[in-house]
């Protein structure tokens, strides 16, 4: 499969990603490459083997989650640079409709 121009500008434009035509003509020829080799390895045998999100075993190391003590609401807010004396007070970062 080939990728033309026009694949390349829409998928710089899904992206969000500002290309000038000497990148769409140098992405063309990589993005077929990589689509090329996706298609080389759909063709491998991988009867038997269980898919895996991480090529490596991954393992977190958690404590153990042990109940402390907390914070009273009047210490937390104590540190807040605005409060209305019972929550944090912080700008707006969606417009109310």
């Amino acid at each position: 499969m080939r990728l033309t121009h026009d694949d390349v500008r829409k998928v710089a434009l899904l992206a969000r990603l500002k290309v000038t035509d000497a990148d769409v003509a140098r992405l063309a020829d990589e993005l077929t490459a990589i689509v090329h080799y996706v298609d080389v390895l759909k063709d491998i045998d991988t009867t038997g083997i269980e898919p895996m999100v991480h090529s490596v075993e991954l393992l977190n190391v958690l404590r153990e989650d042990i109940l402390g003590t907390c914070l009273t609401r009047e210490a937390a807010l104590r540190n807040a640079p605005r409060s209305d004396g019972k929550f944090f007070l912080v700008p707006a970062m969606i417009d109310a409709q």
